[in-house]
């Protein structure tokens, strides 16, 4: 497979904040790999690259603010365009959050998830449109509140 297999949002203190995976992955390798690539990545000094050869794959990490952003890819993928990758969700992530930090993901979760889902499919970017992006996040928000509304007035 190409693309992505995995992609993780992990906090400077260690604590996994989003997780997603592209490829098939037993629970205990998933747990393995999650302790052993976060520690790998915030371990490292802030000089070196953003990327490091890992058990035969690449790590692809970029850090912004509180979180790092990091992405497990294919030893034959491009870094550069996997850098790239992470910055379009980031950038669609501060859009939509106005300023993303770590309590955004952690209070809105389903929402982050929601948009790692519009912007990849099978760990392949599918829509590089932020507005796009934007547009069908804002959709579900009106569907959300729309089902709010309802339940209350059921209640």
């Amino acid at each position: 497979m190409g693309g992505i297999e995995v992609m993780l949002l992990v906090s400077r203190q260690g604590k996994i904040r989003l997780t997603k995976f592209y490829e098939p992955i037993g629970k205990k390798e998933k747990q393995r790999l999650l302790r052993e690539v976060s520690q790998l990545v915030i371990s490292r000094p802030q000089k070196l690259c953003n990327f490091v050869e890992w058990k035969g794959r690449k790590v692809v990490y970029k850090r912004y603010a509180s979180l790092y952003f990091i992405t497990i890819i294919a030893p034959d993928e491009n870094e550069l365009i996997t850098l790239e990758t992470i910055h379009h969700f980031v950038e669609v992530l501060d859009k939509y959050f106005g300023n993303v930090c770590e309590l955004d993901i952690i209070f809105n979760f389903h929402k982050a998830y929601y948009i790692l889902d519009e912007i990849f499919l099978g760990g392949e970017i599918e829509e590089t449109s932020k507005r796009e992006v934007l547009r069908v996040a804002a959709a579900q928000d009106e569907l959300m509140q729309e089902e709010k509304e309802r339940d209350n007035i059921f209640r």
